[in-house]
């Protein structure tokens, strides 16, 4: 089956999924010092933690301190119900997304990466913005990530700066409007 063939789809986490995120978790920890776009999953302990933390940041009253509302998705693949990405889209922009974090968080399972899905799953997660009345959209990325950087310009991505991140890594902003 080639990639036109398959349909993603942005679903809402659940515990329907616990063991393809635990292999997510997993399989990108095992190749990567953290996750990107998971919505905090890469330092919680349990899914049901997660999807508990997931359920107090949806919403601007139980947001914890410091963090913004945010949606989380699941990038799955309909033929399969495969789970082969993460999106995590924050509603608005604090100092630090500003920053160096962006409106949109995403991964790709390390399996699944090169076949396009990035950009697929991008351009629902846009879609989502457009929802939410989220626009301009700030997307950023590591400067050092190729793939990265391609995916967010072949979605319309325009390059604004390069700053350093909080953690002193150079970062990527790019913005893309709706």
């Amino acid at each position: 089956m080639t990639l036109n063939q398959d349909k993603l789809c942005l679903v809402v986490p659940s515990m329907a999924y616990e063991g393809q995120l635990l292999d997510y978790k997993r399989e990108t920890l095992a190749i990567e010092d953290e996750m990107a776009g998971d919505a905090g999953l890469d330092t919680t302990e349990t899914v049901a933690e997660w999807l508990e933390r997931l359920s107090r940041c949806a919403h601007p009253d139980t947001c914890p301190a410091g963090m913004v509302p945010a949606s989380t998705y699941l990038c799955v693949r309909s033929r399969d119900d495969r789970l082969v990405g993460l999106v995590d889209i924050r509603h608005r922009l604090n100092d630090n997304l500003l920053k160096s974090g962006g409106h949109i968080g995403y991964s790709i399972r390390p399996d699944e990466r090169g076949k396009g899905y990035a950009k697929l799953q991008l351009l629902l997660a846009l879609d989502k913005c457009r929802s939410l009345g989220i626009s301009p959209v700030l997307i950023t990325c590591a400067a050092d990530n190729e793939a990265s950087k391609r995916t967010i310009v072949a979605c319309g991505g325009v390059l604004d700066d390069m700053r350093i991140s909080h953690e002193g890594r150079h970062t990527l902003r790019y913005w893309i409007s709706l």
